[in-house]
């Protein structure tokens, strides 16, 4: 399979545990495949019943696989509760690559 985009929607609960997540996450992500495509704060609401969160990272993976492979890394079962207790209200849902619409549009 393609590309994977890992869209996490989010809210800072501790602010320690999630710097402690931060420093090493980037790192990790990168050597599983990934690559963060886009950081956000929120602004505001324009369309839609989702309750607002914070924080969005939208991270490309090379694959499912890949993306698997860092959450389920034995070694970083460390990192995954650092992002687990410094966060609230997580939102993380995978979406394929595609070159455009059509496959959604027949």
């Amino acid at each position: 399979m393609g590309r994977v985009y890992a869209l996490n929607l989010f809210n800072v609960a501790n602010k320690d545990e999630y710097l402690a997540y931060s420093r090493r996450s980037a790192r990790e992500v990168q050597a599983h495949g990934g690559r963060v495509v886009a950081l956000g704060r929120f602004r505001e609401a324009a369309s839609g019943e989702i309750k607002p969160r914070q924080v969005l990272i939208l991270v490309e993976w090379t694959s499912k696989d890949a993306f698997d492979g860092y959450c389920n890394d034995p070694k970083l079962d460390d990192l995954h509760a650092h992002r687990i207790n410094g966060t609230s209200d997580y939102v993380w849902h995978l979406f394929d690559r595609l070159e455009d619409l059509r496959p959604l549009l027949k």
